[in-house]
This record gives C-alpha cells, structure tokens and sequence, in this order.
C-alpha cells in the first residue's frame, strides 16, 4: 500500500506541474497576442503617418498634442524596438515552454501507464 500511495502521490504531482505549464504557457500566448497587436497599431500608425501631409498630433494620456511629423515617426519606431524586442523574448520563453510541456506530457503518459499497469495487479 505505502508503495501504491508514493506512485499515487507522485503521479498527481506530476499532474499538477504539468497543468501549471499549461496555464504558464497559456499565459504567455495572451501576452504575445496583446504585442502582436500593438505591433499591428504601431505599423498601421507608421504606414499613416508616412501618408499624413499637414499637422501632426500624438495622443498622450487625455489629450493631442502637436508634434512633428518625424518626432510621431521616431518615437513610433522606438515603440516597434521595444515591441520587438519583447516579442521575441517571449518567442524564446514560449519555444523552451513548449518544449518542457511535451517532455513532462510524455513522462506523465508514461506514469500513467505503469500507474494502470500496477493498479490492475
């Protein structure tokens, strides 16, 4: 018996890490989404700005403010940097999570099939 409830333990254990990588890894695909389209904004921003002839207004906070055609362009520029960094960041952090979660889904199927090999005896 005490053997039994160690392998019981030990495969809910399992379990629960293998559900917080998921959740973990749930996470981190929203916060990837929400850059994406920040991205999206900023590079449909640009794209207008580029159009844009006359006055410029950048949003800050509440208010519009006039600012200069290539002040709105480079700090667009600077806010894709910084997007882009931060996407790729995640990229990397997704790729190793990704391949956390399916060797611990392996491991876990495998202790799941002694757990039911031994629990049938």
């Amino acid at each position: 018996m005490t053997n039994g409830r160690k392998d019981n333990e030990d495969l809910n254990r399992s379990l629960v890490e293998y559900e917080n990588m998921e959740k973990q890894l749930e996470v981190l695909l929203i916060q990837k989404h929400q850059l994406q389209l920040q991205s999206n904004e900023v590079r449909h921003a640009l794209d207008e700005l580029k159009k844009a002839s006359g006055e410029v207004y950048r949003s800050v906070g509440a208010i519009m403010l006039h600012t200069t055609k290539e002040s709105a362009e480079t700090d667009l520029k600077e806010r894709q940097e910084i997007i882009d960094v931060k996407l790729n960041a995640i990229n990397k952090q997704e790729e190793k999570l990704r391949s956390t979660v399916m060797d611990s889904q392996k491991k876990l199927q495998e202790k799941m099939k002694e757990y039911g090999k031994g629990g049938s005896k």
